[in-house]
C-alpha cells in the first residue's frame, strides 16, 4: 500500500485463526489489525453484564441464539450478520470508553509515555506499527505482524511490560489492563482510512485537552 503502513488487508481466502481465549482473537499472517486494550477499571462489571444480556437478546430476536450464549454462536454467523452484530456492539464499547470512566491513570503524560515508548520499541523489527493513541483509560493501535505467534507474544509483552512499569512508577501492585484486548482485521483501504481518522479524532470525541492523551501518527503516511 503506497503511502500507508506496511501490511496487507484481510484476505478471506487465506488461512485465518480464530481463538476464543487468546489475544488477539482474530489473526492472519501479515494482515493489519486494529486493536484496543483498556484499563481494568474502564468498564464496570455491571455494564459488561448488561452488554452480555443485550448481545443474547440481539441474537435471540433474530432466531440465532438457540439456547446458547452469544459467544458460542458468533463464529457460526453469516458474514453480514456477524458484521452487523460487531458494528453495533463495538460502537457501544467505544462510546463508553470515551466517557473516560475509572481512574484514567493514562491521562498522566509520564504514564502514557511508558505505553507509547513500549509500542514504538520494536516497531519496524518485530512488527509494522501504524497510528496509535493512548487515551486516559484505553489504547487504540494499527499494526501488522509477520505471523500469528509473533502477534500473540507481542501483545502479551506490551501488556505485561507496561503494567509493570506503570505500577513501578505509581508504587502500586495488581492488575492494570483488562487481559482480553478487542481486535479487528482491516479488510479494505476505505476501512483503514476510516480507522486512521477514528484514532486521530478520538481525543476530540472524548473532549480531551492537549496533554491528556498521546497520539502517534505513522510517519510513512
Amino acid at each position: 500500500m503506497e503511502g500507508d503502513m506496511q501490511g496487507e488487508f484481510f484476505n478471506p481466502k487465506a488461512e485465518l485463526l480464530v481463538h476464543d481465549r487468546l489475544r488477539p482473537h482474530w489473526s492472519q499472517s501479515g494482515a493489519i489489525v486494529f486493536a484496543t486494550f483498556r484499563c481494568i477499571d474502564s468498564i464496570p462489571k455491571s455494564v459488561m453484564q448488561r452488554w452480555d444480556r443485550e448481545k443474547n437478546d440481539w441474537l435471540d430476536r433474530r432466531g440465532l441464539l438457540k439456547s446458547r450464549h452469544w459467544s458460542d454462536v458468533l463464529a457460526t454467523l453469516e458474514a453480514s450478520i456477524h458484521a452487523e452484530f460487531s458494528k453495533h456492539f463495538n460502537r457501544c464499547r467505544e462510546d463508553f470508553l470515551d466517557t473516560c470512566r475509572g481512574r484514567c491513570l493514562l491521562r498522566r503524560p509520564e504514564l502514557a509515555k511508558i505505553v507509547g515508548d513500549a509500542l514504538m520499541h520494536f516497531a519496524g523489527q518485530r512488527y509494522a506499527l501504524g497510528d496509535f493513541i493512548v487515551m486516559p483509560n484505553h489504547v487504540h493501535l494499527l499494526a501488522a505482524f509477520p505471523d500469528e505467534d509473533a502477534m500473540e507474544k507481542q501483545f502479551d509483552s506490551w501488556l505485561h511490560f507496561t503494567a509493570f512499569r506503570i505500577h513501578q512508577t505509581i508504587g502500586e501492585k495488581g492488575h492494570f489492563w483488562q487481559q482480553e484486548p478487542f481486535d479487528h482485521l482491516v479488510r479494505s483501504l476505505a476501512q483503514y482510512e476510516y480507522l486512521v481518522r477514528y484514532i486521530e479524532e478520538n481525543p476530540r470525541k472524548a473532549r480531551l485537552q492537549p496533554g491528556e492523551y498521546l497520539y502517534h501518527r505513522d510517519q510513512c503516511r
